[in-house]
């Protein structure tokens, strides 16, 4: 092969790298670019094509994901329910190329096919989002909608300042606000039937 036969043999894949530039825009994030993001403390998370990042959860997040962990596990063991993971892990929900990392998730022992390796491959029966000023839109006006879209029974949002819980259930296709509860009050949960803890409890920090 002469010369100008290996340049004419590479060009094509110099142009293919250019017009695919890393990091891409907001909106075209993939699987693969996911993959490239380095294990630096931040979390990653791509949604529909765009990437969002937040730094290491508080310490009072921490703590009240540790509390609501607990509680459930301990109900897990009691009742042999099922299963409680906490992030980071991975939940490659339905339709979605890139996976999410709630809070907590609970997968009821009927349900644990869902469970592999990887991580979750499938909508768990219940999701656990705690809000903080950096996460709190994401996870209300973003994530919320997506675990609604594609099935997970139920989605715990919590908010340490204001000490609330809000538990939202699927009914049909679209989420309902089974109950909101604050300091004093006892939240509940339909999807793991039996299972409630004081509000107190997960706040204590």
């Amino acid at each position: 092969m002469t010369q100008r036969q290996k340049t004419a043999a590479v060009v094509p894949q110099a142009v293919d790298e250019a017009e695919r530039s890393w990091p891409p825009p907001q909106g075209q994030w993939t699987y693969e670019d996911w993959l490239r993001l380095p294990d630096d403390g931040w979390q990653y998370e791509i949604i529909k094509g765009v990437l969002y990042m937040v730094p290491a959860p508080t310490t009072t997040h921490q703590r009240v994901s540790s509390n609501l962990e607990f509680a459930l596990r301990l109900f897990a063991r009691q009742e042999q329910a099922g299963e409680v993971f906490y992030a980071p892990v991975d939940i490659y929900l339905p339709g979605q190329e890139t996976p999410v990392q709630p809070d907590l998730i609970f997968i009821t022992t009927e349900r644990r096919d869902l469970i592999s390796e990887r991580g979750i491959e499938g909508a768990p029966d219940l999701v656990v989002e705690i809000l903080s000023p950096r996460t709190w839109w994401r996870d209300l006006r973003v994530k919320l909608p997506l675990y609604e879209e594609t099935g997970v029974r139920e989605c715990w949002m919590i908010d340490p300042k204001t000490k609330m819980v809000e538990v939202y259930v699927l009914r049909g296709e679209q989420y309902a606000l089974l109950g909101r509860w604050g300091p004093g009050e006892t939240a509940h949960s339909e999807a793991l039937a039996g299972f409630e803890v004081a509000v107190d409890a997960v706040m204590e920090t």
